[in-house]
């Protein structure tokens, strides 16, 4: 009962002694709301659109399928998957130094001294444990537990980006394919409008003049087409390498202007952003790893105290190997404490403050450029919805601008370069229409990336 109280005490009294800071969250300037959020939002507090599902985000079949391919076969989430292993073995590697060691074997000794000679058959058990009092395996085990932690949000921030990436290069593929609809469909009319150059031509009423620059309409349209391929078969290769494919066609789903737009985009509080994105939960586990290392410096400058043991028989003939008697062991326990080393340990722990210190400005500059990042999406999403508005504006005043030219040309009150300048300038407002398209969609992508979402 003794022995008992003595062992529950000697171990209160070790992991009481555990050296170095403990972590405490440190402060941060967080603001009351996100700069840029929209103005008319009834409620700051509303769920943030960081907090959906990225299937309820993006509600395309096709672009739901190409993410869960993604999110199983991308090599880059199969990396991150593989070093959390490597840190679970680490943390594993890191918490055995905390307990006792244990070995056994036989062995045989033959020795001659001058004229005498023995030989010796041995069965010994090993043990060594270097006693954790200062709590350096303790602070090396919350820095390899903080370092897994920081591994599984690597891997999710992976994943965010992922999902982003995939949904990014999909949409604009889908702008692509629609770059392509307008140059074929504006290619087709404006051939039919060079038969009927060249049917006026050949009667007299137009001039050759008339003829070469329907005939640039034609080729302005047709050089457009063969880029705009070339385009969509390079997306498509980006999208099978997210995919973990090799390069190959990629199936479509909705139209781009099919695709589903929010009104407002609810950010929620920054203070939620926090607790949510990937990339400041793995800074500061990082921060835990680089505040535990200071412990582990700081338990190298006392007095470390290494137990080892021997226990086993030992007999001349073999077969007296178990019999009373043949027993030995041996206990050994030198207290060892460092005197001179050159200011080696205690440059080591200013190295380890140094470190955490780093680790700390990381932390907070990731948490900066965090609300930089929602700020700077959520003035995007709301200035490319009025650019694009505008654009559609442009776009409708262009085509009537482009159909009065034409029959102000048949009508014989106007010439063909009237038709060619607007023509030219319809074209542009569609492809300038189809890209403000684009952009306002990729603008939804980037703010629910910034806003923490897409890793669940």
């Amino acid at each position: 009962m003794i022995r008992r109280g003595a062992v529950s005490s000697l171990a209160v009294l070790l992991a009481g002694c555990t050296v170095g800071p403990n972590y405490q969250r440190p402060t941060v300037d967080v603001p009351a709301s996100f700069r840029n959020a929209a103005p008319d939002q009834p409620d700051q507090n509303a769920a943030s659109l960081g907090n959906e599902k990225w299937w309820t985000v993006y509600q395309d079949e096709t672009l739901q399928s190409l993410i869960r391919r993604a999110i199983a076969q991308n090599y880059d989430v199969q990396i991150a998957a593989n070093r959390i292993l490597q840190a679970q073995e680490q943390l594993g590697i890191t918490r055995a130094d905390q307990f006792p060691t244990l070995s056994a074997g036989p062995g045989y000794l033959s020795e001659k001294i001058a004229i005498f000679g023995f030989n010796v058959f041995q069965l010994q058990g090993l043990f060594s444990w270097n006693v954790d009092f200062w709590g350096q395996y303790r602070r090396a085990t919350e820095s390899a537990r903080a370092n897994l932690l920081g591994a599984e949000w690597n891997r999710r921030m992976v994943i965010s980006t992922l999902v982003e990436n995939v949904a990014m290069a999909y949409f604009q593929l889908r702008e692509l394919d629609l770059e392509l609809e307008i140059a074929r469909n504006t290619l087709g009319s404006r051939q039919q409008s060079l038969q009927l150059t060249e049917t006026l031509e050949s009667g007299g009423a137009a001039g050759l003049l008339d003829v070469r620059q329907a005939e640039q309409l034609v080729e302005t349209a047709a050089e457009t087409i063969p880029d705009v391929e070339r385009q969509i078969s390079q997306q498509e290769d980006l999208l099978s390498i997210l995919t973990g494919d090799n390069p190959r066609e990629i199936p479509r789903g909705k139209a781009l202007t099919e695709q589903t737009l929010p009104v407002n985009i609810p950010a929620g509080l920054p203070s939620e952003l926090l607790a949510r994105r990937p990339d400041i939960q793995q800074a500061e586990q990082t921060l835990v790893a680089a505040n535990a290392q200071i412990g582990v410096a700081r338990a190298q400058l006392f007095p470390s105290l290494p137990l080892t043991g021997v226990a086993g028989v030992e007999s001349g003939p073999l077969l007296r190997l178990f019999a009373p008697g043949a027993s030995e062991w041996d206990i050994t326990a030198p207290l060892t404490q460092p005197i001179f080393n050159s200011g080696k340990l205690r440059a080591n722990v200013r190295l380890k403050e140094d470190q955490q210190q780093q680790a700390l400005l990381s932390y907070r500059q990731t948490i900066q450029s965090a609300f930089r990042q929602v700020s700077d999406a959520l003035i995007a999403f709301r200035k490319y919805r009025e650019f694009r508005e505008h654009q559609e504006l442009l776009t409708a005043a262009a085509e009537e601008a482009s159909k009065l030219s034409d029959m102000r040309y048949r009508g014989g009150v106007a010439s063909y370069l009237e038709v060619l300048t607007n023509e030219t300038n319809y074209f542009a407002a569609e492809l300038n229409l189809a890209r403000a398209r684009l952009n306002e969609r990729l603008s939804v992508v980037q703010v629910y990336d910034a806003l923490g979402g897409g890793w669940e």
